[in-house]
């Protein structure tokens, strides 16, 4: 008697489950192909046993299919004034970053802002008045035609989000219409109305293209909500239309924070997601459902967390995602990030497609050349230079300084921190082209003025002015000096420009001859491309030897070893070659090189200096390490042109075409 109580109990459990899944589904409204997904799921769980593994599967899944967001958008804020207004006041500088972002949020707004145009064509008098006078006040701007060939000679004339035709006409039918305005305006959606419905003229509209079938009279109330969702869907498609942005620049730039505050002009909601190390691609798109503790990937993850269809959704370091037997994930985010296919992406654990259309990704990379060439491809890369001296210090003077007094309780006490302390935090404490350090540093020195100002024993050791002795009281001895303005100009070493994921760096190159075999001996952790360019400028000088007054035989019984110093730092790419040139000329002819003479730029056979990129983050190592003149390739003058004034202020710039040109201002006099 008891087993039977209890198995009605449970049957009565079941069936409120049940009740409740069903009334949810309901209370949804989801799209119908996932409504007809959802009901067959549900009449496979109401032959489920309860107690059976499969029951909890189909539980959650369709408790997760209910609550993704399938018509919730945030509706943006269309004030472009005020997008540049945050943007200027959360970020100093980037000017050029700024103007493509505004421009880019330009489109989208205007795609916005668009007025939805409809076509009304119909024969009757009455009919196309009314329909004209109801869509009119509703906001849209309409047009109308009385049959259809007159209507064919308005499509061609103008551009229509939306033609409501009649189907019988005379000399050109709806159907006819349909055809023939289908192939002028492809994007065009059109309604099919009539008095003279039927199952056969619905299927024959539907398989021509129409977007919907209505019977005449025609229900108002429909026809308005008709409109409304495709409205609100070419909306989203003509937002979502348009180049992905790629941040690209060294750390500690303001990638991140850029992509807040566009989420914040917007009036978005923000998600951020970091892919270095990602290695599974069903992190991504999911497991499917036949796997034990199956998930959704985090893309749709994050949606759902979100509540909202149309987020701005940053994905970070995508140039550290890895590959390996688990999948490619990269490839996955070729679905994501095309507009043509994002609109339909799957999530193995969903298995229908899910609309990504509407949400605007932005990604970020320190360096872009890692990427696979068909995700390159889909993004527009934007690059973030490096910071100016004068720029960090007005970034530290008026953002981080504040931030970090407010974070650390000393707001109320106010200490000032003088020019001349902030320049010597960024010249004698940090070496980077971004400003995370020099964060760094400032919140050390608020941590150690809120000790001071704790301490019992004597209340007035909180320093209310932070000049130069105190940050180096603080801060200890200098962590960095200039490299070139404290070395000596020496034979066979040689200063070089480089472009690394972290900004412009210095290096130097060491030569140094012994007797041998005719060996080229490279060390310093150095890549393909390093060594090929040092083959290539041995192969040059042995060519010319005669030019440049050295001995012809000068590598027999003789080997040569080239070593870039910090061995353990791996090094590579196509900007070292004249410099390796110089370092090879200085110890053949004996003549030291100048130190303070900083170069860059790729070497051909024929002794031809080619051009190389990178050019802002090269200058401004090149003034952090103390270096007095740069060289650039020929072709590099028009970058060079384009930087600002302060950049340059207190560099000597040389551009050169060919080697020669370059021997007497790298090079010293023999002593």
């Amino acid at each position: 008697m008891v087993f039977f109580k209890k198995q009605r109990e449970d049957d009565s459990a079941f069936d409120d489950d049940l009740l409740d899944i069903r009334q949810a589904i309901d209370k949804a409204k989801l799209p119908e192909e996932v409504d007809v997904v959802v009901r067959k799921e549900l009449e496979r769980l109401e032959k489920t046993d309860p107690s059976t593994a499969e029951y909890s599967i189909a539980i959650n899944y369709i408790d997760y299919l209910i609550s993704l967001p399938w018509h919730h958008f945030t509706e943006d804020n269309l004030d472009f004034n005020r997008v540049e207004e945050i943007l200027e006041k959360t970020h100093y500088g980037l000017t050029h970053v700024k103007e493509r972002v505004l421009e880019y949020l330009a489109v989208r707004t205007l795609c916005q802002l668009k007025s939805f145009r409809i076509l009304v064509v119909d024969d009757e008098d009455i009919a196309r008045t009314n329909l004209e006078y109801v869509l009119k006040k509703d906001g849209y701007e309409v047009d109308t035609a009385i049959n259809g060939i007159e209507a064919l000679e308005r499509v061609k004339e103008n551009e229509y989000d939306l033609i409501l035709t009649d189907l019988k006409m005379e000399k050109l039918d709806g159907l006819q219409l349909l055809e023939e305005a289908k192939k002028i305006a492809p994007h065009s959606e059109i309604i099919m109305i009539t008095g003279y419905a039927t199952v056969t003229s619905a299927v024959d509209a539907m398989k021509k293209g129409a977007a919907y079938y209505m019977a005449k009279p025609i229900d108002l109330k429909k026809l308005r909500e008709t409109i409304k969702l495709i409205k609100k869907k070419k909306r989203h498609l003509q937002m979502a239309k348009g180049p992905i942005l790629c941040f690209s620049g060294p750390p500690g730039t303001g990638k991140t924070s850029i992509g807040r505050a566009i989420a914040e002009a917007l009036e978005r909601k923000f998600v951020r997601l970091s892919l270095a190390g990602l290695r599974d691609e069903s992190e991504l798109r999911g497991h499917r459902r036949t796997y034990a503790g199956a998930m959704p990937g985090r893309i749709i993850h994050e949606i759902r967390r979100m509540s909202v269809k149309n987020p701005v959704f940053m994905l970070d370091e995508i140039d550290k995602i890895g590959q390996d037997f688990r999948g490619d994930a990269a490839s996955v985010l070729l679905e994501i990030l095309d507009p043509e296919q994002n609109s339909h992406f799957v999530d193995y654990y969903l298995d229908i497609p899910f609309n990504l259309s509407g949400v605007m990704f932005i990604a970020t990379a320190n360096i872009v050349d890692r990427l696979p060439p068909p995700l390159l491809d889909r993004l527009e890369v934007i690059n973030f230079p490096g910071y100016t001296e004068a720029e960090k210090t007005k970034i530290a003077r008026y953002y981080l300084i504040p931030r970090q007094l407010r974070e650390h309780g000393l707001s109320n006490m106010r200490p000032q921190f003088t020019d001349k302390a902030i320049v010597k935090i960024i010249r004698e404490y940090t070496q980077e082209a971004g400003l995370r350090n020099l964060e760094r540093e400032i919140a050390t020195i608020c941590r150690k003025l809120a000790r001071l100002c704790l301490k019992e024993d004597d209340k007035n050791q909180c320093p209310m002015e932070v000049d130069e002795a105190v940050v180096e009281k603080l801060l200890g001895p200098r962590k960095y000096e200039y490299e070139v303005a404290a070395a000596k100009n020496r034979i066979g070493v040689t200063t070089g420009l480089v472009w690394t994921e972290f900004g412009g760096e210095i290096i130097f190159v060491e030569a140094s001859k012994m007797r041998g075999n005719q060996k080229l001996i490279m060390t310093g952790s150095l890549g393909k491309i390093i060594q090929e360019s040092a083959q290539t400028a041995l192969s040059y000088i042995r060519s010319n030897a005669a030019e440049f007054e050295i001995d012809p035989d000068f590598f027999r019984n003789t080997d040569i070893h080239i070593h870039i110093p910090s061995g353990a730092i791996p090094k590579d790419g196509p900007s070292a070659g004249i410099t390796i040139v110089f370092a090879l000329l200085s110890l053949l002819t004996q003549r030291p090189a100048r130190r303070n003479v900083a170069l860059t730029g790729e070497l051909t056979l024929s002794g031809r200096i080619l051009p190389v990129g990178g050019i802002r983050e090269k200058v401004l190592a090149a003034k952090r390490a103390g270096v007095s003149v740069i060289v650039f390739p020929l072709r590099n003058k028009v970058d060079v042109e384009e930087l600002e004034e302060d950049t340059l202020n207190g560099l000597k710039v040389v551009f050169a075409r060919e080697i020669p040109d370059l021997v007497d201002i790298v090079l010293m006099p023999r002593e």
